[in-house]
């Protein structure tokens, strides 16, 4: 098999992967991914035990042990353009020989949750709550860049989203991906659940105005009327399409929970947003250390 070449996969001189500075050793099979690096902490501070902690920019890594279950937290930063990096990086150092730069004969698959903060688009939906991603709706376009298949019920999803939204094709070209089902059973309890939309910024792309006018000021109500049999569109954030965009071609599984922060809404903001990060993180620590 032909070897990936230095300028294509480029190792550090510990012979790490780039940006996460991780070598293989260093990851555990079940990942969790939180934006902010200092939340990896928060994380982390829920470890029996820490087996390594590595740094590069903002991508900070915890590898450590919940009873038996080993765990790494990464950070990611912000954005679809950062989660290229991560979910492309993680995958390599299960399924890319470090040494030989090939890939390799027999490939693994990773379970990776995010958790993180969102803004919520149903009235419904209160600051403070949790929700659990059915679907990634990316109008960011990183999958674009990628080879890749929606099935029969991702196109039909994709279709009415279109038809209803009515998005300009010079603003997006938008894309659509499921998250693991098999994880998304066991966060039903306490979780509200729909389809989010991944937006490529906070302030425009999320329909705020602070000093620039928007080329689309009717698009939180649009997505949030937006409806296809049981399915509707409960909140938008940065991150969750493409983590279940590139997951899906890449064979892993992935699920994105989320904190609500902000009611787009009802224009109401959480008067205690970490301590909604925080219980969410406790929550996902016993729901995933008793997962095989």
């Amino acid at each position: 098999m032909q070897a990936i070449e230095e300028s294509e996969f480029i190792l550090n001189k510990r012979g790490a992967v780039y940006h996460l500075n991780l070598r293989p050793e260093e990851l555990a099979s079940t990942v969790l991914t939180v934006g902010d690096p200092d939340r990896v902490g928060k994380v982390s501070q829920c470890f029996d035990a820490i087996e390594h902690q590595v740094q590069h920019r903002e991508f900070v890594t915890h590898t450590g042990r919940i009873g038996k279950k080993r765990l790494s937290v990464v950070s990611t930063g912000i954005g679809t353009d950062n989660i290229d990096i991560v979910l492309n990086e993680l995958d390599a150092l299960v399924n890319i020989d470090l040494t030989t730069r090939t890939i390799k004969p027999q490939l693994s698959s990773l379970t990776i949750i995010r958790i993180g903060t969102t803004g919520a688009l149903q009235k419904d939906i209160a600051v403070d709550a949790w929700i659990a991603s059915t679907h990634g709706l990316g109008i960011d376009n990183l999958l674009n860049f990628y080879r890749h298949e929606e099935n029969s019920e991702e196109k039909e999803l994709l279709q009415s989203f279109s038809t209803q939204t009515q998005l300009h094709h010079r603003l997006a070209h938008p894309y659509i991906s499921g998250g693991s089902a098999a994880l998304l059973r066991h966060f039903t309890d306490g979780f509200h659940q729909g389809i989010t939309v991944t937006c490529p910024g906070f302030y425009g792309p999320q329909g705020r105005v602070l000093r620039l006018g928007l080329s689309q000021p009717e698009l939180i109500d649009r997505l949030t009327d937006f409806t296809y049999g049981r399915h509707r569109i409960t909140n938008f954030e940065m991150e969750t399409a493409g983590i279940y965009g590139l997951g899906k071609i890449l064979g892993h599984s992935c699920l994105s929970l989320s904190a609500v922060v902000a009611n787009r809404v009802s224009r109401q903001f959480s008067r205690d947003g970490d301590a909604a990060i925080d219980g969410l993180i406790r929550r996902t620590l016993s729901i995933v250390e008793g997962l095989g």
